[in-house]
């Protein structure tokens, strides 16, 4: 019996997610229709049969303001930059495996970031969402990035959201620095700290410390995004703007993006060439010191013999 009581859990989660994008899906085809209706009736009038002499009068008169008016309300009630709008909201997502629930099975592979739980949705309290994002508590992922010890080096770290009261709280621990976990009350200030970290070691500036949380963190990602989007408790996070997603018929995950504060192959190439960088600066300011050295060995050779 308990485990009949969690498939039918299962399946009423499914449901509900389910009836929530068919909702969505109703309202943007509400929205289109109004439009058209709306379109049609501008551009057309319904034509009198009262008489012939009238009616041929009315057409005429039909004619001219057709003629006259129907730029003027095409380019009123048309709106075809809201059109262009919700067809650019689109995101593509890559497919992921399910469960005979229709829940998605963790972990979540996307290349950079790995997900292991999307953690639950908080809408009474603003400041776990904003109109871009929303910030689910125990949402868990882990990247490979370069350590803080030695950015040369390969490093798992693991983020999460935490509950920290009226705001959430981001943290960021690295597999070798478990008792020193970054801890910000935003996500791209935590990811900025673990930057700082990286430009310490080296020594030097090889990456921008200008943090981009959502992307390292994952929830940014379109697929994550549109999961979260799905969970309970969204449709009461007043701010949030929903997202329109497309499932991606190539069916392969996007590619890491060549940023250096997001991939370690990135960060090892900025490395290096900061570090080939200052070895050239290093030669040329040593080189006139070289030459005057020289210059004296051989002026006091001279004067020797």
């Amino acid at each position: 019996m308990q485990e009949k009581i969690v498939i039918v859990k299962e399946e009423r989660r499914f449901l509900l997610k389910k009836l929530y994008q068919l909702q969505a899906a109703a309202e943007a085809e509400s929205q289109l229709q109004i439009h058209n209706t709306k379109v049609q009736s501008a551009g057309h009038s319904p034509p009198s049969v009262s008489s012939e002499s009238s009616s041929s009068a009315k057409k005429s008169s039909v004619k001219k303001r057709v003629s006259t008016d129907t730029p003027e309300n095409l380019k009123v009630n048309s709106k075809p930059k809201k059109t262009m709008a919700l067809t650019k909201t689109k995101k593509m997502v890559q497919p992921i495996p399910l469960d005979m629930t229709g829940r998605p099975v963790f972990p979540i592979v996307l290349g950079g970031p790995t997900v292991h739980s999307l953690g639950e949705v908080v809408s009474d309290r603003p400041d776990y969402h904003t109109e871009e994002f929303i910030f689910p508590v125990g949402f868990c992922s882990t990247r490979v990035y370069g350590s803080l010890r030695d950015p040369e080096k390969k490093c798992v770290y693991t983020c999460k959201v935490l509950d920290g009261g009226s705001s959430p709280s981001f943290e960021i621990v690295a597999d070798n620095e478990l008792d020193a976990p970054l801890v910000a009350r935003s996500a791209n200030d935590c990811h900025s700290l673990l930057l700082r970290h990286i430009n310490n070691a080296v020594g030097i500036e090889v990456v921008n410390t200008q943090g981009r949380g959502p992307e390292f963190f994952g929830f940014s990602h379109p697929t994550i995004q549109n999961l979260i989007q799905s969970s309970p408790g969204t449709r009461k996070c007043s701010a949030y703007k929903w997202s329109k997603f497309e499932v991606s018929r190539s069916g392969e995950p996007p590619a890491e993006e060549n940023d250096a504060s997001l991939s370690f192959d990135a960060l090892q190439r900025s490395i290096a060439f900061s570090k080939s960088h200052m070895r050239m600066v290093k030669m040329k300011e040593e080189q006139p010191e070289q030459m005057i050295r020289d210059s004296n060995a051989s002026l006091r050779d001279l004067l020797m013999s």
